[in-house]
């Protein structure tokens, strides 16, 4: 897969909204592959993860986001399942399962359908470790904030705001792929 290629079919290479989203794939692809090769026992697809995490956000040109310059009509939650369906008509199946799953931590039909969101009612959980890991590292970057990688600390006073269920995820995550509990890697970085 060359995902510039298709990433190109949609977005003109000059354009401010290309060049964040290449700037922001390639952190997180960077991210999502240092954390799978730092488990080799559970044998990580790094192919697929580094072409997904290269094309996760490939919807964000259909919403409105004029600050990361894009200016479509859709809200930009919807930018996973979107993307998704511009990669199932590009052939790509199991990577638009990353784009429609990377939202937050994952969103669950419930929980879409108590805070009407405009999405598809159904799961939007990450379920294989590839997704997993680049839901995983996708927390650490922003379109909006130059892209800059935040800590672990910053990204759990972000997600904090979406409730309990959602920063519990996180922290499983944290455990599973950093080594460590949270709390500790925040002591860490504060040390540092």
């Amino acid at each position: 897969m060359e995902t510039l290629s298709i990433l190109q079919k949609y977005y003109d290479t000059s354009s401010i909204a290309y060049n964040i989203l290449v700037e922001h794939s390639r952190s997180v692809t960077q991210k999502a592959v240092a954390i799978a090769r730092s488990h080799p026992a559970w044998n990580a697809d790094i192919s697929f993860i580094e072409e997904a995490g290269m094309i996760h956000d490939i919807g964000i040109f259909l919403t409105n986001a004029p600050g990361i310059g894009c200016f479509g009509e859709h809200q930009y939650i919807e930018h996973g399942y979107l993307g998704a369906d511009l990669l199932r008509a590009e052939g790509y199946p199991q990577h638009a399962l990353v784009c429609e799953r990377h939202t937050g931590v994952g969103l669950s039909e419930q929980e879409i359908i108590e805070k009407q969101l405009p999405l598809p009612h159904r799961d939007l959980i990450p379920v294989s470790l590839e997704e997993q890991i680049i839901c995983f590292a996708d927390k650490f970057f922003s379109k909006s904030h130059n892209n800059k990688e935040f800590s672990i600390e910053e990204v759990r006073s972000s997600l904090s705001k979406f409730g309990n269920n959602v920063l519990n995820r996180f922290d499983e995550w944290a455990f599973m792929f950093l080594g460590s509990n949270v709390g500790e890697l925040i002591r860490k970085a504060k040390a540092e």
